[in-house]
């Protein structure tokens, strides 16, 4: 045969396998993001995302004068400002997380209290990046040792610098791609086996002779099931939704955990001293917060009732621009006003903080910059905070605004990977840096109000 012809069928017969393939995904409801990026139909037919969108919502366009509700003392527009945490209040010497920082005022003058922050992401945070400084930072700060919370098994457990996890292949691990439970924690995780182990060992920095309480967060099961913490038998008493048992009160580093009842859900490990702040790294690769409307505001309500937390912070924004021409984001803003409500609901004592998407870039015209709809993206994360009454921080400004991941990746040394999405190590180590210093001015706006006590 015609080397050309050889060429010509090779083509046809791909193009027309990755069309049928194509279809399949979106009747199939197959979802892998890197697929949906080359999807031949993705234009045509309703992928996830686009399924949520009404014919009013087509309409609309985040490019267009958005109408946002005016409300006493508030100013919308504060939502562009870098490195602030902002409550849209006009008022500046007013603390924005009142709550939070009042807190953080009583353990740094002396209450005994821990003060937790659950800090929400997808791969941005992973691997404990950011939270990790940000952590080291508030420690140093305020007191507290402990890495916080810690799943069972993670994808990136390997590169993770500040815990080391080895355990078995034998844990299945139900969560926000593969399960339809919605009794999965708020790491979008559960974990079971009847024959699986877990050694994990804090690697933060501890202060001299400190000792750390190492707890199982676990859901309920038939009877009072045991398992076996550093080869000794335990008990777990718990019946409730979700519970935590100190396994280890110690300044030992490690635990071992060996789990042979495969109808105890494990949600994970938490390294926490008796008091002093902690920092819960929740991260999940690929998603865009809209999983959460998974969990079901009961179970919510459970886990803040066991291990309640008085900062929730929730970072998203950069899988949402996975095309490079998307410009209208109001469907998203639509979808995510409900579960932001619910959360807010399930965790009535914490403030919240809506961080947005950090820069990306695409290649236009030959050259990297910025995604074109990544203003709409920031302006319609700032509604849903503004609209919920929660705090927002603009991580896109806060890195330095357009184009910033493009000269963070070509820097020397670089401080974002080629990808242009990803801040490496050094990068969310800034970013980290930046919003420890957010949080220490709201701080001293409070610490030096009138009347401020523990």
């Amino acid at each position: 045969m015609n080397p050309n012809r050889r060429v010509l069928h090779l083509v046809l017969y791909s193009t027309g396998l990755f069309l049928l393939l194509s279809i399949g995904a979106i009747w199939l409801k197959f979802d892998w993001l890197p697929f949906q990026r080359v999807n031949l139909v993705s234009d045509v037919l309703h992928n996830r995302a686009d399924s949520l969108v009404t014919e009013n919502t087509k309409k609309d366009s985040l490019d267009q004068p958005v109408i946002v509700e005016v409300k006493p003392a508030l100013d919308f527009n504060l939502y562009t400002r870098p490195r602030t945490i902002s409550s849209f209040s006009t008022d500046s010497s007013k603390a924005s997380l009142e709550r939070f920082v009042r807190k953080l005022y009583a353990l740094q003058h002396g209450q005994p209290v821990k003060v937790r922050i659950a800090y929400f992401g997808d791969s941005m945070i992973e691997g404990d990046l950011l939270t990790q400084t940000l952590r080291e930072l508030l420690q140093k700060q305020f007191g507290g040792n402990g890495v916080g919370f810690v799943p069972v098994t993670s994808a990136v457990s390997k590169f993770r610098q500040t815990v080391n996890a080895t355990y078995s292949n034998t844990w299945t691990d139900d969560n926000f791609k593969e399960s339809k439970t919605n009794r999965l924690y708020l790491s979008g995780h559960s974990f079971h086996s009847d024959n699986a182990w877990v050694q994990m060992t804090d690697q933060t920095s501890y202060d001299s002779g400190a000792l750390v309480e190492k707890s199982l967060l676990y859901g309920p099961s038939p009877g009072h099931p045991q398992v076996r913490v550093n080869g000794q038998p335990v008990t777990l008493p718990g019946t409730q939704p979700v519970n935590r048992t100190v396994l280890a009160k110690s300044e030992a580093r490690s635990v071992r955990l060996d789990v042979a009842d495969n109808s105890l859900p494990v949600y994970g490990i938490s390294f926490e001293s008796p008091s002093g702040i902690f920092v819960d790294n929740f991260s999940f690769r690929g998603i865009t917060g809209i999983e959460f409307a998974k969990i079901d505001s009961a179970f919510l309500h459970a886990i803040a009732t066991e291990n309640p937390y008085d900062l929730i912070v929730f970072q998203y924004g950069v899988n949402l621009l996975f095309r490079p021409n998307d410009k209208n984001f109001s469907w998203y803003a639509r979808t995510m006003l409900p579960i932001l409500r619910k959360i807010r609901h399930s965790f009535a004592d914490a403030d919240f903080v809506l961080v947005s998407t950090a820069d990306r870039a695409f290649r236009y015209a030959g050259e990297y910059r910025s995604a074109v709809g990544i203003d709409s993206l920031v302006k319609a994360q700032a509604i849903l905070a503004y609209e919920t009454g929660s705090a927002f921080y603009n991580q896109f400004a806060s890195m330095g605004g357009t184009n910033s991941i493009v000269d963070w990746a070509r820097q020397k040394p670089s401080l974002a990977n080629q990808d242009y999405v990803h801040p490496n190590h050094r990068g969310a180590a800034i970013l980290g840096n930046y919003f420890y210093e957010a949080i220490m001015k709201e701080y001293y706006k409070y610490s030096k109000s009138a009347g401020a006590t523990p």
